[in-house]
This record gives structure tokens, sequence and C-alpha cells, in this order.
């Protein structure tokens, strides 16, 4: 292929190095899907980035191909649509028959009809370059509206101060990738490639930005509720009983006997517990393990 020719080397160069890079992008979901593995669920994850990204994979193999000299697509693509498809696979075998279903018509609808759909269309009805300049503008189309989809999540570090769900390192890593796909379209002379990598680059640098001004938001408003050396745990049981938790096995029969004027005191300690709006214990005054009744269930609150 001439894209290994000498007279390439930047072309060559900075292909290499976004396929090095779209690697870590592409295998950055792994643990995600590890986890799935080991505890048998979904845990909530929705299919949809993953079938985008198959979709967009795919459709960016067939546009490298019908240029030609595009060996460095080729390679990174393929990848892409060997790993989407593994993701996609060991989703729909976890998932509950609902997000099964779902997960089916989203494949269907997108990666089959749709992607056949351009396929035939191109094939059949266009001819020579405006065949490839077709399909190319329709990637950079697919491609801005993945690199549009982290929006959400910029939105919502700025709603939540907390950037849990937006990690450093995938930010990071589709910034670089971005950079590298860019110089490789310009050298190359590319628009179908620079133009949806000059989005993603920016976008990427606001994921960065973002993460640096909210990455300790959490911490401290984490410590401003609760010094950490004082956790209090609180677990919800589901019986309307009070009894101190280290002789709850030791007292069951004791309980029957309570005389009625300390069932009056507990009922009013239960009315003035239930007109506070927060319950609001200084670690000090907690024994090590204590009640206090509600109506129902029972609120146990114990020291960590």
């Amino acid at each position: 292929m001439a894209i290994f020719d000498f007279q390439h080397p930047l072309v060559f160069t900075f292909g290499l190095l976004g396929n090095i890079v779209s690697i870590f992008v592409f295998l950055a979901p792994l643990p995600t899907f590890i986890e799935i593995y080991r505890k048998k669920s979904i845990l909530g994850f929705q299919s949809l980035p993953y079938v985008v990204a198959l979709f967009s994979s795919m459709l960016w193999l067939y546009y490298a191909f019908l240029k030609t000299d595009a060996t460095l697509l080729i390679t990174i693509n393929s990848l892409g649509c060997i790993v989407e498809a593994i993701y996609i696979v060991v989703y729909l075998v976890y998932a509950p028959k609902n997000a099964r279903k779902h997960t089916a018509k989203l494949l269907v609808g997108m990666n089959v009809l749709l992607f056949f759909a351009i396929l035939l269309f191109t094939h059949f009805v266009l001819q020579g370059r405006k065949r490839v300049l077709a399909v190319g503008w329709v990637c950079v189309a697919v491609s801005v509206s993945v690199f549009a989809a982290p929006l959400s999540i910029v939105l919502q570090v700025v709603r939540t101060r907390s950037v849990a769900f937006m990690p450093f390192t995938l930010s990071f890593s589709l910034t670089l990738s971005a950079v590298m796909w860019f110089c490789y379209g310009i050298f190359q002379k590319d628009p179908c490639i620079w133009i949806p990598n000059v989005l993603g680059f920016f976008l990427g640098l606001i994921q960065m930005a973002l993460y640096a001004v909210y990455r300790n938001a959490r911490e401290i408003l984490t410590e401003k509720k609760l010094p950490a050396d004082h956790i209090i745990n609180i677990v919800m049981l589901g019986t309307p009983e009070v009894h101190p938790v280290h002789d709850a096995e030791k007292t069951g029969s004791e309980n029957n006997g309570v005389k009625d004027h300390e069932k009056e005191e507990e009922n009013e300690q239960t009315d003035n517990n239930n007109n506070q709006e927060k319950f609001v214990a200084l670690p000090h005054e907690l024994p090590n393990q204590a009640t206090v009744q509600l109506d129902s269930p029972v609120l146990v609150i114990c020291r960590a």
C-alpha cells in the first residue's frame, strides 16, 4: 500500500500512534464487562454506546476499503468491530429479557438495516469519487454524534460537582486519540477524518478542565458532613420491635412483659422522633450499639 511509502512518513506515524491510542480507548470498558461477567448482571448499564460504537467502526471500515489507501484505518476499525461485538455479546448473555429485546432491536435497526441501506445505496446509485465522499460524510455525521454524546456527562459533572462518571484516563485517551487522527487526516488531506476530530479534541479539553475543577469537590462535601473517623452506619430493619442489638437474641422472650408505662414512654419518644426533620447524634453520645424506634421499620445506628 502507498501508506507505507517513505514519501508519507507523517501519515504513517500519526496513523500508527492513532491505532495505539485507539486500542486503549476500545479496551477502556473492559473492567466494566469483567464485573458484569463476575456478577452475572449488567449492573444497570445501557447497550446503546456499544451498539453505536460498532456501527461507527463498520462505517469507517467500509470507508477505508473504498479509499484503497487507508490500511491503518482498516486495522483499527477491524479491531473495533471485534471488540464492540464481544462487548455486545456479553451484554446480551447477562441482560434481563427487556434489555435483551431492546438491544436486539437496536442491532437489527442500526447495524443491519441502516448499515446495509447505506451500503446498497452507495454501491448501486453512486460511483467513484461520489461514493467515497458520500460514505465519508456519513462517517463524519456519526462521529460527531458519538463525540457529542459525552456532553450529557459534562452537564452531570457541573450539576453534581462530581467526576465519578468521567474518569480522567478515558477523557485523556479520547483527547489524545482525536489529536492523532486529526494529524493523520491533515497530512492525508482527508477532511472526513480531521473534521470530526476537531470537535473531539475540544470536547476532550473541556472534560479534562472540568476534572481539574471538580476532582476534589466530592471529598470536600463529604468531609463537611461528618469526620472520617466518626462515620455512622444506618441500617433499616423490617421489624417494629425495639431492643438493644447485642441483647436481641437473649431478651426476645422478655419483651412480652414490658410494662404499660414503659410502652407509653417509648410511644412518646417515637412521636418526638417523627416530628423531627433530622436526627443528630454526636459520636461521644452514642454507645457502641444503640437503637432508636420510629414507627416501622426500626432504625439501628451502629458506630463503624
